[in-house]
């Protein structure tokens, strides 16, 4: 239990110094984090920033498409070098199996097209990051994966706009 309120201090004092950036810098970086992604993003620049849901979504994209851009490319290198720690080894060890199952079916019966929904849909465990780390375990071709993950971002983006968009409308709040 110790070490789950280590780790709460040290979040809570990472997210308090990210949104003390200037706006458009924190919505990049949460865009950009794991699990966060542009579903963090997209709320934070259009509920704490008050940013138009175009510049929200297009700051939220471009956030969630810098890490896809490069893990694609270096994932093999961090991963060998991550596995050398145990924690580590059996942290990717757990997540790729999860990722195996879940995305098998879609890829073997659809191709790389089925990684696109698996992006595109805003729910926990799928996204860009999980999207990079299935395409790294089927071993899928570098543009090919990146166009799939982009066009489910640009997905996942519109979804999460949308439903902001009649969110906002829906408790009378105006200006978005």
């Amino acid at each position: 239990m110790y070490w789950f309120v280590k780790l709460h201090g040290l979040l809570d004092g990472i997210m308090e110094s990210i949104i003390s950036l200037p706006g458009w810098l924190a919505v990049l970086i949460i865009s950009a984090l794991p699990i966060l992604e542009l579903r963090g993003g997209i709320p934070l620049a259009m509920g704490l920033y008050s940013m138009s849901p175009t510049k929200s979504f297009l700051l939220s994209v471009v956030g969630n498409t810098i890490p896809v851009l490069i893990m694609l490319k270096f994932l093999p290198l961090v991963e060998e070098e991550l596995r050398k720690i145990k924690t580590m080894d059996r942290f990717f060890e757990w997540t790729f199996e999860r990722i195996r199952q879940k995305v098998k079916g879609k890829l073997e019966k659809y191709g790389i097209i089925g990684l696109i929904p698996f992006v595109a849909i805003p729910l926990p465990v799928t996204g860009a990051w999980t999207g990079i780390a299935a395409a790294y375990i089927f071993d899928l071709r570098y543009f090919e994966s990146l166009l799939a993950i982009f066009i489910g971002i640009i997905i996942a983006g519109t979804l999460v706009t949308l439903s902001l968009l009649g969110i906002f409308t829906l408790f009378g709040f105006s200006g978005m």
